[in-house]
């Protein structure tokens, strides 16, 4: 991915993952890996945790301790 330099990259991520949530790609109940992540993009661990904290505040995911995250059941819905 080719990131803008004018926003943050975390937002850009963001948008990305939300809107593969948002078209099924990711179905609901599909792990979000943040390990995945990070490889994907090519980012830190802290950058893709502040994408997965955006998600959960927005309802798109939700996170088990020591399971993970996944995509919630009604983000596919809206």
């Amino acid at each position: 991915m080719e990131y803008d330099p004018t926003l943050p990259k975390w937002t850009q991520i963001y948008e990305v993952v939300r809107g593969r949530i948002e078209s099924g790609e990711y179905p609901p109940r599909s792990l979000v890996s943040e390990v995945k992540l990070e490889a994907e993009f090519e980012v830190t661990r802290t950058t893709i945790r502040k994408v997965t904290r955006q998600l959960r505040e927005d309802g798109l995911i939700v996170t088990r301790p020591s399971l993970g995250s996944f995509v919630a059941d009604q983000a596919a819905e809206e």
